[in-house]
């Protein structure tokens, strides 16, 4: 029941307009599906910028990069994949750390997309991590409240191995299937109706966090052990959140590359 409830919540939130977020099988799924619904004028763009790289690629670049030991990658871009949202679930651009946050970079990185004087190396960074971004902010876990790191200080055993819930709603949920990205994209895709897709092209990330707010603070579990009956029950919930990610992906860069 709460799950069917939190769904039609995201539906309508959809029609009003520290870790790695998703593990790499979850970027990807969301980079894939994004293709799906890019419009051609955007697919020439993406193509034109990365023409040996699709989004699936791309957008788990951010991540891959966090091993670099440059001062950028290991300290300036590191606060870029998740918000912290304290009170209730509005996010406050005036509240934002002075290191900024996934917000802050992406309205960065839009910039750097449309400016016709960016370099095309500047300009290939800045379309992966827009992907990303968007991508991490439909993680519930990295909207966080600001109590407890998105959820890395909550130890718990998921199928009876150590973890911690923001690793679970990373990768455990996802990788639990054992199906490949592609897999995924292809089941996810089939299921997202015309009219779904249309309620979910929304390109105001505020809802996105919102979304992901509401969510985050109904996922923390009672036990510390987890296994098939969360995994039965938050199941849906990421299939959705994976689905909406790349319809809005795709709804970004489409607004981006009509002007």
């Amino acid at each position: 029941m709460k799950t069917h409830k939190i769904i039609i919540l995201l539906t309508s939130l959809a029609m009003s307009g520290q870790a790695l977020a998703w593990g790499q099988n979850g970027h990807r799924i969301t980079g894939a599906i994004a293709e799906k619904y890019l419009s051609p004028k955007a697919l020439a763009a993406v193509q034109q910028l990365l023409p040996n790289e699709d989004l699936a690629e791309a957008s788990t670049y951010p991540d891959e990069m966090k091993s670099n030991p440059t001062e950028f990658w290991k300290k300036t871009a590191s606060p870029w994949h998740y918000v912290t949202i304290t009170d209730g679930h509005t996010y406050h651009k005036d509240n934002a750390p002075e290191e900024g946050d996934a917000i802050t970079a992406l309205k960065q990185f839009t910039l750097t997309l449309k400016d016709p004087k960016a370099s095309l190396a500047d300009k290939q960074l800045a379309l992966r991590f827009i992907v990303h971004i968007i991508g991490d902010l439909h993680q519930p876990m990295h909207v966080g409240s600001g109590k407890d790191r998105g959820g890395n200080d909550v130890k718990l055993q998921f199928f009876w191995k150590d973890s911690n819930l923001h690793s679970v709603w990373d990768s455990g949920l996802i990788e639990q299937r054992e199906l490949s990205y592609s897999e995924w994209t292809d089941w996810l895709s089939k299921k997202i109706s015309p009219a779904q897709a249309k309620q979910w092209m929304v390109t105001e990330p505020q809802v996105w966090m919102s979304e992901s707010a509401t969510i985050r603070d109904t996922v923390y579990p009672a036990t510390d052990k987890l296994s098939y009956d969360y995994l039965y029950e938050n199941m849906p919930i990421v299939k959705q959140r994976l689905q909406m990610g790349g319809v809005r992906i795709a709804a970004y860069l489409n607004a981006i590359f009509t002007q």
